[in-house]
């Protein structure tokens, strides 16, 4: 170890007897300077605005687009080469390699050695990092430092990844500048190398775990993987494994047929311990954040541990669909992260993908080929995809595993349980898409749980829970694309007659816009299902007062005969802005929780509207 210790010390002293350690340390410090400048401006002047502002610690530094260490890890990997072509390379050209080869010192020494001075160097740019940390811990509120942090050891331990690859290439040639394009040309096949060969399964995962690109970005967003910091042990310890044996093949006149075979069977050996490393039964995650935003909400938690018996995830990926790319066979191992979150908590989930073609709702492909068949239509995007087109089933193929027509062949998915047990899961119209934590677990609680059922009112008039159009209830109630229908959060619902008593299934009542009394019978009903104390939802418009009132009435309320005014040089008279009150706010928690509107200006439209006294 002290020999490793003296090598790494000659080391640093050469680096730093030359400026390109010293300009790179400057330069280093002006572009995160910059970095951090920026975003911190933004959530000072946000704050000055009276925004409310969440998140301060990690939107300084892991905002997807302008957060500090986002920002660094962009053009990190243009510092390393400069650090690293001339490690070995200046060994080998000045001949003084073989003044190493004739003292007592090992070729592993050797290489450890030189590789240390840049653990030391990476050291310091972290260093540099921390004072940012330090300022902003200064300054913010309830600074999360841990979820902060982590960024930290990501981007050193990227730092030092890139350092043994680094390292590598300069072992294998004497020109330094060489040795600097080369570690460049690495870098960059192992950015591509994870969007490669990813229609193919095996081929996939092994290239997707190889590639390099985004790794840091878990640790940045306070999420301490498993996967990823085995990756940076993995990757290290296989490149300094190659420049050992690089330096054994100079040193000891090694055939080429025989290091090459070396260098395949520790690559082998790599290969292998990242797959098993990257299965999701091997991993294991950190939430560095104080409040877990990288983790399941509690609930979703409990969720999920109810769920005992096996569960596979069905994708059925229509490729006439608009949304036919959330899961094309090169995107496969993404839309797999989407559930990364709940296979944390439950890895013995499954996913599997079934691909069809078959007439969907989707007026543009119509417009671009108006006279082609569907067949024809799925062709065309099979050429276009380089995809065999025998991966397409028929709609009558895809029909015996599942009936899709009530989903109007759209992109979905089916949670199937061991038992049998079943339920969808959508996509949505709307600038997500993709369904959310509420609606994933939504779906879970389907296969676990009765679900609280809402029951609407029918027989006088009332707002419809299965017609569409304005008035009625369509889709708030049971819309398949609304992301916040009922049946997509967690809830089912029916008609209820009210001539008959109330169905005990039935959690909550809707009674919206009566045009015509109750019945003694009916009311009789009412009555009965409040008195067994079933919760009740009443809305009112105007012009329903007279039919509205003998049911509000026995809350000790009523809806009062005239439409609500207010004076405005804007709008008509009965269109009311109200401000939520602070109990109101408590309900309408997206107003509350809204980041980009101040406090001053939430308010809710309420067209012709009346008063309710109680």
């Amino acid at each position: 170890m002290k020999m490793i210790l003296k090598i790494a010390r000659a080391e640093l002293q050469t680096l730093f007897f030359s400026p390109i350690a010293w300009l790179i340390l400057i330069i280093f410090t002006i572009q995160a300077g910059m970095a951090f400048c920026d975003v911190y401006e933004w959530q000072v002047s946000a704050q000055a605005l009276a925004y409310k502002l969440k998140g301060v610690s990690m939107t300084i530094f892991a905002y997807p687009h302008m957060g500090t260490f986002t920002v660094i890890q962009s053009y990190l990997y243009l510092y390393i080469p400069l650090l690293t072509m001339g490690l070995m390379s200046r060994e080998l050209s000045s001949g003084s390699i073989k003044l190493l080869y004739s003292s007592p010192v090992s070729n592993t020494q050797i290489i450890l050695g030189k590789y240390l001075s840049m653990v030391f160097y990476a050291l310091m740019l972290s260093a540099i990092m921390m004072i940012f940390v330090l300022y902003s811990g200064a300054t913010v509120a309830h600074f999360d430092y841990l979820g902060v942090i982590s960024g930290v050891i990501g981007l050193f331990l990227l730092i030092c990844a890139y350092a043994s690859i680094g390292l590598f290439m300069s072992s294998l040639t004497s020109y330094q500048v060489v040795a600097a394009v080369g570690t460049l040309a690495i870098l960059a096949l192992l950015n591509l190398v994870g969007s490669m060969w990813q229609d193919v399964a095996f081929v996939r995962d092994i290239s997707y775990w190889l590639s390099i690109g985004g790794r840091s970005d878990q640790f940045i967003q306070g999420l301490v993987c498993s996967e990823d910091v085995l990756y940076f042990i993995i990757v290290t310890a296989l490149f300094l494994s190659f420049s050992i044996l690089r330096m054994k093949a100079i040193r000891q006149k090694t055939p080429f047929r025989t290091s090459f075979s070396k260098y395949i069977g520790v690559s082998l050996i790599a290969v292998i311990l990242g797959y098993i490393s990257s299965r999701p039964s091997m991993m294991f995650y950190w939430d560095a954040t104080r409040t877990n935003i990288n983790t399941l909400t509690p609930n979703s938690q409990k969720v999920v541990a109810k769920l005992k018996d096996g569960l596979t995830i069905h994708t059925y990926n229509n490729i006439l669909d608009k949304y036919y790319y959330l899961a094309m066979p090169k995107g496969e191992l993404r839309d797999i992260e989407r559930f990364s979150m709940y296979t944390r908590f439950k890895p013995e989930i499954k996913l599997d993908y079934f691909r069809y073609y078959a007439k969907a709702n989707n007026p543009k492909l119509d417009a671009r080929y108006p006279n082609l068949s569907d067949k024809e239509r799925m062709m065309e995007y099979a050429k276009v995809f380089k995809l065999d087109s025998a991966i397409f089933m028929t709609k009558d193929e895809v029909s015996k595993l599942e009936n899709l027509k009530p989903e109007g062949y759209r992109f979905v998915r089916t949670l199937v349980t061991d038992k049998g047990e079943k339920t969808f899961l959508r996509v949505f119209d709307d600038k997500m898409t993709v369904p959310s934590e509420a609606e994933i677990t939504a779906a879970f609680k389907r296969l676990l749980m009765e679900l609280p059922e809402i029951g609407f009112v029918t027989g006088h008039g009332e707002r419809d829970c299965e017609k569409a159009g304005d008035r009625d209830y369509s889709i708030f109630a049971q819309e398949r694309s609304f992301r916040y229908s009922l049946i997509n959060q967690g809830f089912d619902y029916c008609k209820v007659d009210l001539s008959k008593e109330v169905p005990s299934t039935v959690d909550i009542l809707v009674i919206a816009d009566l045009n015509a009394p109750l019945t003694p019978e009916e009311q009789l009903n009412l009555d009965k299902y409040i008195e067994k104390g079933g919760n009740l939802l009443i809305a009112g418009e105007p012009g329903r007062q007279q039919f509205m009132n003998p049911v509000a009435g026995k809350f000790g309320a009523s809806f009062l005969p005239d439409v609500v005014t207010a004076q405005s040089e804007s709008f008509p008279a009965d269109f009311i802005i109200a401000k939520p009150t602070v109990e109101g706010g408590a309900l309408i928690y997206h107003l509350v929780m809204c980041r980009f509107v101040a406090p001053a200006i939430r308010s809710i439209s309420m067209p012709n509207s009346m008063a309710l006294l109680l």
